[in-house]
């Protein structure tokens, strides 16, 4: 095996692999990726058993096909350390060593042959279609922070996807709940679609974000019974379900808040962010005190201080209630329009948060008790 590749496009291909290998494994072939070099491209392979990522480096200069696996960390290690944009020459030598060689630097890292590396190969092509990969980021990130890190309910540790019909109008919608707080969000879709409901795991969200975030086109999804396939131009992320029933979401949203406050979102983010500065942990319930256009918000902690700012609102009630300030935040950062609608009931009662910049998300955030 000889080729040569541009340094840029392996590191990376190696950075994406970084997120998938998990740290400590058992097995040493896992901290591996597995190198294929034919028919002019280098295919890179990572997986921790529950999540395989293949990705493509095409149009490299092939000298000698092969293939052969060596530990991932290092190699990213050595490959971003490289000047960039470089060509990178590597090849495996007769004693079983994968030579990199750029410039003036040259190593050699131990590999473990190939047929050692895990591969499952299905077939996924039955029920397949495809998305903007745009719109698949909006319904991660509006959703990712809710998910819950609760090991005991495995169900809640990922974002539950399926299709929805309202009016006619085909949606696929993604919810996330931790049971403090909740995000749903939903895009529409042109026709109805072949997809049963699924829970993806939190670290697919994760990895699916940061190929998402540098990517523009269509992403074409496909699922089996327990897994589901994730196809980019020249990335493939395959991943496990999460087995489990999600609850029944519907029912946690308030139906009778009538008492809407509407505030510029902007001013409400960073007067929510500084109140809560006067709390290390961030635990401190950030209060609502309202009346007739105007909020208080507050923070007292009984070690480092207190902190209070008013605001000028549009509300026309008188409420007390308390929040997690790391909740707002996350849902406040998350917004697309220039102000926040936050509807409320009572002061034990969970608050409804709309985005008038997008009418397809809202979020339910718990009150704190005191």
């Amino acid at each position: 095996m000889r080729f040569n590749v541009n340094q840029q496009d392996l590191q990376q291909a190696l950075n994406y692999c970084q997120g998938i290998i998990e740290k400590r494994s058992t097995l040493q072939i896992l901290s591996n990726v597995l190198l294929d070099v034919n028919n002019t491209h280098l295919t890179i392979t990572a997986t921790d058993l529950d999540l395989i990522f293949i990705h493509k480096i095409k149009n490299i200069e092939i000298i000698e096909e092969g293939k052969t696996t060596t530990t991932s960390s290092i190699m990213y290690d050595i490959v971003r350390k490289f000047n960039s944009g470089n060509k990178i020459n590597l090849s495996l030598s007769a004693t079983n060593k994968l030579q990199l060689e750029s410039e003036k630097s040259i190593f050699n890292l131990n590999c473990i042959s190939s047929s050692e590396f895990p591969l499952t190969d299905e077939n996924f092509n039955d029920n397949e279609f495809s998305l903007n990969s745009k719109s698949l980021l909006k319904l991660l990130n509006k959703c990712k922070f809710s998910v819950s890190n609760d090991e005991t309910r495995h169900y809640l540790s990922g974002i539950y996807f399926h299709q929805t019909e309202v009016e006619n109008k085909h949606y696929l919608t993604a919810v996330a709940t931790d049971s403090h707080r909740m995000s749903i969000s939903k895009i529409r879709l042109d026709q109805k679609i072949n997809f049963d409901p699924i829970i993806l795991p939190k670290k697919t969200v994760y990895q699916l974000v940061s190929l998402l975030d540098n990517y523009e086109g269509n992403v074409k999804i496909s699922n089996l019974k327990s897994k589901i396939k994730f196809e980019l131009d020249n990335s493939i992320l395959i991943s496990k379900l999460i087995d489990g029933k999600f609850p029944n979401y519907i029912q946690v949203i308030p139906k009778n808040n009538q008492k809407k406050l509407e505030i510029d979102l902007k001013l409400f983010l960073g007067s929510v962010d500084r109140v809560a500065s006067v709390s290390l942990d961030k635990k401190d319930g950030v209060k609502f005190k309202m009346t007739k256009d105007s909020l208080n918000l507050s923070v007292n902690n009984t070690n480092s201080g207190d902190g209070n700012e008013t605001l000028s609102v549009t509300f026309e009630h008188d409420l007390e209630i308390s929040f997690n300030s790391r909740y707002l935040i996350d849902v406040a950062s998350q917004l697309d329009g220039k102000k926040i609608e936050i509807f409320f009931n009572d002061t034990g009662s969970p608050a409804l948060i709309k985005d008038p910049g997008d009418y397809d998300s809202i979020y339910v955030v718990m009150p704190m008790k005191g």
